[in-house]
């Protein structure tokens, strides 16, 4: 207890405190007359939060410290720092700058939040306003009665402010108005009117209209979209009257053979002998295969066509497609020999199994037509970095550089018609490469052609 003090707590005049206590003081706070603090104290002070024995410190200090925290007058409390007046924590120093940043990320958030919130308002209230002139058919008569009518307030206002209006001047600048807005509104809606024309010319067929695009405004936008919209339908128009022509010229060919065959077997022409069945049996073929592959192609085009990827071992796979062409080359009459080689012989290809057998499955086929006849066909696959490069070569006398860059078009047979093909398989090859992520192109000399796919899985984000 203190000598004069009123006890209010626990305290003692000499001892150690723990508890509340002033020696003078009227407060109930926590202090000790001699002793050491451990919590928060003041010798003289009636204060019973923050006090020292001579400063006005705010927090907790000790009789001749200046520490914010817990103190002794003599010793050093664990946690804090001792009468040099350092900083009881190194977050002070950081303190300020972790705030700035935080601030300054909510203020830009909340910036955003805030134009994402003004956004939506504008435009429901837009669509909540009447449009009173919609039934209005031309822009030109709306851009008249709105001059009208903001002519008519601004006058108004004026006669109420004035209280009177010169009738000559009124009358000039209402004409003056009406005059250049239907000046200028003939420029706004030409563009329109040309593209309305050029829509009606769509509808029967004809997309070589184009509109002028000569303003920057929304509708000089308005023009180049439509413009743009136009060369798309016209090319996607004639790659269906190509793809039409293309299907029934190959359709045609095996259809007419077969039924000729089947015709010379009804009229007793031919006899139903194994040779002839043969030939029928292969323009059934023929159509099979060109039926498959305009799925295929239809398929892939559609992104319809889910890929099962997989890490394969290159030379086994090379195996299999080898053997497959092997048989293709000697029911062609082709005696065409193939070589394959992978360096390393570990290497390995990430790829869907059934469709990379595909490819290399045309590649090889394309080859061997293509080449002369009695000649090799080399697959050879090296790793290079992530990548697997495949390359496909025969000994014929290549593909020109100018028919290079169509040479994977549908259709396409690079200039001859007697090979026996259906001119999708590399057109189909190119598709699935593209989905593989990975790259296929004619490289010198030009009876090579080099695919490059993924070696390996991409690693885990």
């Amino acid at each position: 207890m203190s000598g004069d003090g009123k006890r209010t707590g626990a305290a003692s005049r000499g001892g150690e405190h723990t508890g509340v206590a002033s020696r003078n003081g009227d407060r109930a706070g926590m202090t000790s007359g001699n002793g050491d603090r451990a919590g928060v104290a003041s010798r003289n002070g009636d204060h019973a939060g923050m006090a020292s024995g001579n400063d006005n410190r705010a927090g907790a200090a000790s009789e001749n410290d200046d520490h914010a925290g817990a103190a002794s007058e003599n010793d050093d409390h664990a946690g804090m720092t001792s009468g040099d007046r350092k900083r009881a924590s190194a977050g002070a120093l950081t303190a300020p700058s972790a705030w700035a940043e935080r601030s300054e990320a909510q203020s830009g958030s909340g910036a955003f939040a805030l134009r994402a919130r003004w956004r939506r308002l504008t435009d429901r209230v837009a669509e909540a306003l009447p449009r009173p002139l919609d039934r209005i058919r031309s822009i030109k008569l709306k851009l008249a009665i709105l001059m009208i009518f903001a002519g008519g307030l601004a006058f108004g206002f004026f006669r109420l402010r004035i209280g009177w209006l010169p009738p000559l001047t009124t009358l000039s600048a209402m004409v003056i108005a009406l005059v250049t807005s239907q000046f200028l509104a003939h420029g706004i809606t030409r563009p329109l009117r040309e593209m309305t024309t050029a829509a009606q010319r769509m509808a029967h067929g004809d997309y070589t209209r184009r509109v002028r695009a000569s303003s920057r405004d929304e509708v000089g936008q308005l023009a180049e979209a439509f413009n743009q919209m136009a060369a798309d339908l016209a090319a996607a128009d004639q790659q269906r009257r190509d793809l039409i022509a293309n299907v029934s010229h190959e359709l045609r060919t095996p259809v007419s053979a077969l039924n000729a065959v089947l015709e010379n077997l009804v009229d007793g022409v031919s006899e139903p002998d194994p040779k002839t069945l043969k030939t029928a049996l292969a323009q059934t073929e023929r159509l099979s295969v060109l039926v498959s592959e305009l799925l295929d192609l239809s398929s892939i085009e559609a992104g319809a066509l889910p890929l099962d990827r997989e890490e394969l071992r290159v030379a086994p796979l090379f195996d299999e497609v080898i053997a497959e062409a092997e048989v293709m080359a000697a029911a062609a009459g082709r005696g065409v020999r193939f070589r394959s080689e992978a360096a390393p012989a570990t290497a390995t290809v990430y790829a869907d199994r059934a469709r990379l057998h595909q490819v290399l499955l045309n590649l090889l086929d394309n080859a061997a037509r293509h080449g002369p006849a009695g000649g090799e066909v080399r697959i050879d696959a090296r790793s290079s970095g992530t990548e697997l490069v495949i390359d496909v070569q025969d000994e014929g006398p290549g593909i020109p550089p100018a028919d290079r860059a169509r040479v994977f078009d549908r259709f396409t047979r690079g200039g001859r018609t007697d090979g026996g093909g259906t001119g999708l398989g590399l057109a189909i090859s190119r598709w699935v490469v593209d989905l593989h992520g990975g790259t296929i192109a004619v490289t010198d000399p030009g009876s090579r052609i080099r695919v490059t796919l993924p070696a390996a899985p991409p690693p885990n984000p």
